[in-house]
């Protein structure tokens, strides 16, 4: 049952959040209302600023508020290293998990013919002009190991080929922790292709 006016439009909204299903909607719209509405009015408000100031890096098409993200910015990074990605959410999740020094490159999204995602749709037009000024030494293919990114890391890695550009593969296996009677095949496939010297 639908309900009507603000609440429930609202509640409505919410769902369209990642994960967000009717009755999470519910109990965030209700708390919101019940015990932070200064909270409410500051979520608010920040969204409507984001929404009208946050754009695309001229250079690695990630989220930013600037022309060019605080990491293409940054003089101290090595620009000849570039990692590429699926999402800016990529970004933020290798920023905090490791001692990457490099750039970035976000395609927001992967090559998939079926969804209308080509070359074009990912900006590999603007990575193969980075690539064609000699300056870049090295693509990191960090894209997910679904089948469409792994398709799009081999598309890229032809590319890097192409301009003489050394590409590598984030490695894929078993998990820090992980045991290998809960592993799947193809993910422990990945773990002996991908094994090195200890």
């Amino acid at each position: 049952m639908q309900k009507k006016g603000l609440l429930g439009q609202l509640i409505q909204n919410l769902c369209c959040l990642p994960g967000v299903g009717p009755k999470t909607a519910q109990r965030m719209a209700f708390h919101l209302f019940q015990r932070d509405r200064n909270g409410a009015k500051l979520l608010a408000e920040t969204l409507l600023r984001a929404i009208d100031n946050i754009g695309y890096c001229r250079q690695c098409r990630t989220l930013t508020e600037d022309v060019l993200c605080e990491i293409c910015a940054d003089k101290s990074r090595d620009s000849t290293i570039i990692c590429i990605v699926e999402s800016p959410a990529d970004v933020w999740i290798v920023e905090q998990a490791t001692i990457f020094k490099g750039h970035y490159f976000v395609l927001h999204g992967r090559l998939s013919p079926l969804d209308g995602m080509g070359p074009d749709e990912l900006g590999l037009d603007l990575l193969e002009q980075s690539l064609a000024t000699g300056t870049i030494k090295e693509l990191i293919l960090a894209t997910n190991s679904t089948v469409e990114g792994e398709a799009t890391a081999y598309f890229i890695g032809e590319l890097a080929r192409k301009h003489r550009v050394l590409a590598s593969r984030i490695a894929h296996g078993v998990p820090m922790g992980g045991e290998l009677e809960f592993i799947d095949s193809g993910t422990l496939s990945h773990a002996f292709n991908g094994r090195k010297e200890v």
